[in-house]
């Protein structure tokens, strides 16, 4: 089946093929390292890992960068108020830098926890001023941009196409809410590619001032160097639609000629609240990873609420939601259990055509613009059928290899990177057999894969014995 995915830019479904084959380049925005991600940012992050696993799953090579904002500048326009890392460290009685080290070591320790497949890069936007800067001078000589007073703006009047992936044109927009007049800007919607800061806590030397880089001039710079002037999918929460997403395009585009700048764009739906509030820290509502692992919560748990939901659907967060996705991972793990319980007493049934059919099914509804809902039905499905059957120890372990299948996406295993004994005794089985053909690159390569997962064989005259490496 063709992979489809909801593209943002044309509001449709569209099938999916990278720009170069093989490959995908994926951009993700990452944290603001200010604070402790919460769980709703981390719906944004399981998303992308779920997105990255499909794709792998289908063989594409996944070049994934995901940004760490640590610069310390205010996500608006204003040159008023305080940057969220300059107020972090103030409350807390520390420096920025301090601030930006402990929260980017938390990040990583939760992704981890959350079993998230690292990124390729996580680049460092104070790492990338730099590229910022040139980033905003080729702006500047293309047409699209302005200085003034040290600060180089957009000049929306330049770039008609604005608009086009949120809907907020500079028409609609003018009929809005009413904007704050800034006397710099040739038009109040014009947004800043460079400020003037001086008496900011973190800033920098530029052409035109001394001051930080425009929030939406991160990303572009940073996905440009590590994956090129045109990528495959772009991702974020639907927040970041507008202005980030829509400025984005807007200054690739006027620094590159080339349109589109991301052929994809998919956002997730916020994580709500009972009350149907979305969660976030501005609105002082959230929970962080840290806060449900200290009430007793599994990681498994959290990351299976996370995913179980369609990514463009609001994902529902209560008790009751945590209890019932505690209650799923337990039935698939018990569920694997029970297979290394099968009593080895011949070939028994022909699970073959059972597990390809639940895998073709598992993959078919991810490959449908990740309709994880549907792939997790049809693996309760093939548990269910599974469990009617009278399985031996060579079908329970055809049905652990097909587990497997689904749980490179899912990850919610307790067993991951330990084989059961069901799967060691039909490698060892698959060896002896190997070994009787005189396949003996066949035999050592499964006892170097055996000895990868911490399993040594003995060769014994008895037969051959296996142990643990990790119990000695």
């Amino acid at each position: 089946m063709t992979i489809v995915y909801h593209n943002s830019l044309t509001r449709t479904k569209q099938p999916f093929e990278p720009i170069e084959p093989g490959v995908v380049r994926l951009y993700s925005c990452g944290p603001t390292v200010h604070d402790f991600a919460h769980i709703g940012n981390f719906r944004a992050f399981v998303f992308v890992d779920i997105l990255k696993r499909h794709l792998q799953l289908h063989g594409f090579e996944v070049r994934h960068i995901m940004n760490i904002t640590d610069v310390g500048h205010m996500t608006t326009d204003s040159d008023d108020g305080e940057d969220k890392i300059g107020k972090s460290a103030r409350e807390r009685g520390i420096g920025p830098w301090e601030v930006v080290k402990m929260f980017t070591k938390a990040f990583f320790e939760d992704i981890e926890t959350l079993r998230i497949i690292p990124a390729m890069a996580y680049p460092r936007a104070t790492e990338h001023v730099g590229d910022m800067v040139q980033l905003v001078e080729r702006i500047l000589a293309n047409g699209f941009a302005y200085e003034a007073n040290g600060s180089v703006y957009f000049d929306l009047a330049k770039f008609p196409a604005y608009g086009r992936l949120s809907g907020n044109t500079v028409e609609n927009l003018q009929e809005g809410a009413r904007v704050e007049v800034n006397p710099e800007k040739r038009s109040p919607y014009d947004f800043a590619l460079w400020k003037a800061a001086p008496d900011s806590v973190m800033r920098w030397e530029s052409p035109w001032s001394v001051g930080v880089p425009g929030w939406h001039v991160e990303c572009t710079a940073m996905a440009m160097r590590y994956l090129g002037e045109q990528i495959d999918i772009h991702t974020g929460g639907e927040d970041n639609i507008f202005p980030h997403h829509e400025c984005e395009i807007a200054q690739a585009t006027a620094a590159t000629g080339k349109d589109p700048y991301v052929r994809f764009w998919m956002h997730n739906r916020h994580l709500r609240l009972t009350d149907g509030t979305k969660m976030a820290k501005s609105l002082g509502n959230f929970f962080t990873l840290r806060d449900l692992l200290e009430k007793g919560v599994a990681p498994t748990t959290i990351r299976y609420l996370l995913l179980s939901s369609h990514y463009r659907s609001p994902l529902a967060f209560s008790a009751e939601a945590l209890d019932a996705a505690a209650k799923a991972v337990a039935r698939i793990n018990h569920f694997v259990l029970r297979l290394g319980e099968a009593p080895d007493n011949g070939p028994g049934p022909d699970v073959a055509p059972l597990c390809e059919t639940a895998i073709a099914a598992f993959t078919a509804a991810l490959d449908d613009d990740l309709n994880v809902s549907t792939a997790l039905a049809a693996l309760f499905d093939f548990m269910r059928d599974v469990n009617r059957l009278e399985l031996t120890a060579s079908a329970a372990a055809r049905v652990r290899e097909a587990i497997g299948t689904f749980d490179q996406v899912l990850d919610v295993l307790e067993t991951r990177g330990e084989p059961l004994d069901a799967e060691i005794d039909h490698l060892i089985a698959e060896r002896q057999e190997a070994r009787k053909a005189k396949d003996f690159a066949r035999a050592d390569a499964i006892r170097d894969e055996l000895l990868a997962q911490g399993i040594v064989l003995e060769d014994t005259p008895q037969g051959v014995r296996w142990r643990r490496t990790h119990s000695q």
